[in-house]
């Protein structure tokens, strides 16, 4: 299996690194890295994915280009050698796994749209009744869809700290009424765009997360969008409500770290291979139905 890059290092660049992600100032761009590090509960694990940060770019890419005649994005470019000095020396470190985009002012709140219940909204709904202050049917079984998407913003908190959901009302206090409309009926809008498009890929959109930032007049879609690590993907021909469904993603992660009852808030621990290589074959198959290309590392 292919090595593993779980940091770049460019010379001459400071990196900010976050659980997954190495950004670079670029002037008034940015340089957006994804290593294959993987996190689980929050905590960043001491081995990584291969192939996993390439996984996450290049769909980010895909749906950008998927979107851009509806919604503008960061995404400049992925070709290294139109990088900007150091940057564009380093295509051994930076080649398929990064992209050169647009610096924006970032709006201070994650725009979460569920289409089915499942994970924290399954949680809250069987205690409550309701998902993040909305009151849904009773009845409803788990990872059901639901009678239609929901927004459901929340906080976009530190490194190592946790979300907060709020209402839409305070995402209006915290971004502007105009900016909090505009967010979430974009949201919602891609997301049912997309999930038409990975059903008829065999894929069921479950839930995903989005994010947004001001550029010069505009407000633009940002960040990765529409990834394994940033959405919950489960295949079509297996799905039965009323359980939980089988991922495209880190759920093999999560499921080993419960089984050895992990500290979830403790250090990351060495993964066993055969847990490694089944989360890469996970997100290569995920980036390979949605694109329609075969993945090479």
């Amino acid at each position: 299996m292919s090595k593993t890059i779980l940091q770049t290092s460019i010379p001459g660049a400071k990196a900010h690194r976050g659980k997954v992600r190495d950004i670079y100032d670029a002037g008034n761009k940015l340089i957006i890295a994804a290593t294959d590090r993987i996190s689980a509960f929050d905590v960043v694990m001491k081995n990584g994915i291969p192939g996993k940060g390439t996984v996450l770019t290049q769909i980010s890419k895909f749906w950008f280009e998927f979107f851009e005649d509806e919604i503008e994005s960061h995404f400049i470019t992925d070709d290294v050698s139109e990088y900007p000095e150091p940057f564009n020396e380093h295509p051994d470190q930076l080649e398929g796994r990064s992209m050169l985009v647009r610096k924006t002012k970032v709006l201070p709140i994650e725009c979460i749209i569920r289409g089915y219940i499942t994970g924290s909204g399954w949680k809250d709904y069987k205690k409550s009744g309701k998902v993040c202050g909305h009151r849904l049917p009773e009845g409803l079984k788990e990872c059901q869809k639901l009678p239609e998407p929901l927004y459901t913003p929340s906080t976009k908190a530190e490194y190592g700290e946790h979300d907060e959901n709020i209402s839409v009302e305070k995402s209006a206090e915290i971004i502007g009424k105009e900016a909090a409309e505009y967010v979430s009926r974009k949201s919602i809008e891609i997301f049912e765009k997309a999930g038409r498009y990975a059903a008829d890929k065999g894929i069921i959109l479950a839930d995903t997360k989005f994010e947004w930032g001001r550029y010069q007049d505009d407000i633009i879609l940002i960040d990765e969008v529409l990834t394994p690590d940033s959405s919950r993907f489960w295949p079509g021909d297996d799905y039965e409500p009323g359980r939980p469904q089988k991922s495209f993603d880190k759920q093999f992660v999560r499921d080993y770290l419960e089984k050895i009852d992990f500290d979830k808030s403790g250090d990351g621990i060495e993964l066993p291979e055969e847990i490694v290589s089944k989360t890469s074959e996970k997100y290569i198959e995920c980036f390979e139905r949605l694109t329609g290309k075969t993945f090479s590392f």
